[in-house]
């Protein structure tokens, strides 16, 4: 499996530890989301898209705050205006939503970025930009899965496990797109200090 539960595990200690130590109110938002796991910050995109009721991909702070505590997450009303504000460039009152949460995203180096590029092309095999069970079929071998061994899942019962590691816990589609990946892996990117190792590791699981 490519985000092994240790990497969840060990990327939820870490942010729980810097929670502690830093003042700076993005930071914190961001650690909070990480240590809810890899899909952390996919889910509090979630709760925005719930809440944006005009299809306007965008947040105005009132609604900004609400998002905030319905997913749970507990920031006094100044840090949650300090985040507001880095964001609401032009003093519009309202806030892109999906570039909020593309710089909430950890921030990965060139080289990770790339291999992890590479692992989703590898596994788009139709090449329209979602990874689907089709896509999986000989790419990722089910037959050493124990639970196939032993009859109690189907081959199409892996795969769909399998995409659901990448998806939002609230919105399981069965699809992965491009940008869900990227989510994924900059959540794991956040527990592995290492470049070089963080690449291996790509490359061990995609055989890349």
């Amino acid at each position: 499996m490519p985000g092994t539960s240790r990497h969840d595990r060990e990327m939820a200690t870490n942010a729980k530890r810097q929670l502690s130590e830093t003042t700076d109110p993005l930071e914190k938002l961001r650690l909070q989301c990480l240590a809810r796991g890899s899909s952390g910050i996919k889910g509090l995109g979630r709760t925005f898209k719930i809440m944006d009721d005009d299809n306007s991909r965008s947040l105005e702070f009132k609604e900004f705050l609400k998002g905030l505590n319905d997913y749970g997450i507990p920031m006094d009303k100044q840090e949650a205006m300090d985040v507001f504000q880095r964001f609401d460039r032009d003093g519009n009152g309202s806030i892109d939503f999906d570039e909020f949460l593309i710089t909430l995203r950890p921030p990965m180096s060139q080289a990770r970025r790339e291999v992890v590029l590479q692992a989703f092309r590898k596994l788009d095999r139709t090449g329209d930009g979602v990874i689907t069970i089709e896509d999986l079929r000989g790419v990722y071998n089910v037959k050493c899965h124990p639970k196939y061994q032993n009859g109690e899942w189907t081959e199409d019962q892996i795969f769909r496990k399998f995409l659901d590691n990448f998806d939002s816990p609230y919105d399981k589609d069965g699809q992965v797109t491009k940008e869900e990946f990227d989510n994924y892996y900059s959540g794991v990117s956040a527990s592995i200090d290492s470049d070089v190792y963080f690449i291996l590791m790509m490359k061990n699981a995609w055989r890349l």
